[in-house]
């Protein structure tokens, strides 16, 4: 299983489940066709396939054509994957990740970490803690010392682990071993 096959099948995850995996092979096994057949090949509701097909398309990882039907009047939608765009979806949510990574790392370092003994989901800054005078806001009890070494080390790893993705030259995509 190739890399783009694992990030396809994350990312039709991402977008609704099994359901969309499901879609997402029909789409890719068929090539061109209607949102009616990739319902009836992924064996899910036409709805749950329009579903996942428009959010695909909103994220421009899917193209679509429409056209008349002659005797009917009814548009009919033919959809095709973009198999181009799926690294460069990756790529930019896998930036915007790193960005976030970035700016909690800093805040990370930045800060002295105080938790209440009593309850400990209360997690204030230095600063937070002096002004309740080191008691939790939330039963009152005693604020401690918290070190966030660990938390900085994960996510000085991950965010190395995506640098280090995001540096790779992306590989081609082989709709066939979807």
């Amino acid at each position: 299983m190739g890399s783009n096959h694992d990030d396809l099948a994350r990312l039709a995850s991402f977008f609704g489940g099994q359901e969309a995996l499901s879609v997402v092979q029909a789409l890719s096994d068929a090539g061109t066709t209607t949102d009616d057949i990739i319902a009836v090949n992924a064996n899910v509701k036409l709805n749950a396939a329009r579903r996942v097909l428009y959010k695909l398309y909103n994220h421009a990882l899917v193209t679509v054509v429409r056209s008349r039907d002659e005797k009917t009047g009814w548009f009919i939608y033919h959809w095709k994957l973009q198999p181009d765009q799926l690294d460069a979806f990756v790529r930019s949510r896998k930036k915007k990740a790193l960005e976030k990574m970035r700016t909690r790392l800093e805040y990370e370092k930045g800060h002295s970490f105080f938790m209440c003994k009593g309850c400990l989901t209360v997690r204030v800054t230095f600063e937070e803690a002096m002004e309740s005078a080191f008691r939790c806001s939330s039963c009152n009890g005693q604020l401690i010392s918290e070190d966030n070494t660990r938390t900085v080390q994960v996510l000085e790893d991950l965010s190395r682990k995506l640098e280090s993705e995001l540096q790779e030259r992306p590989a081609a995509f082989h709709p066939d071993k979807i």
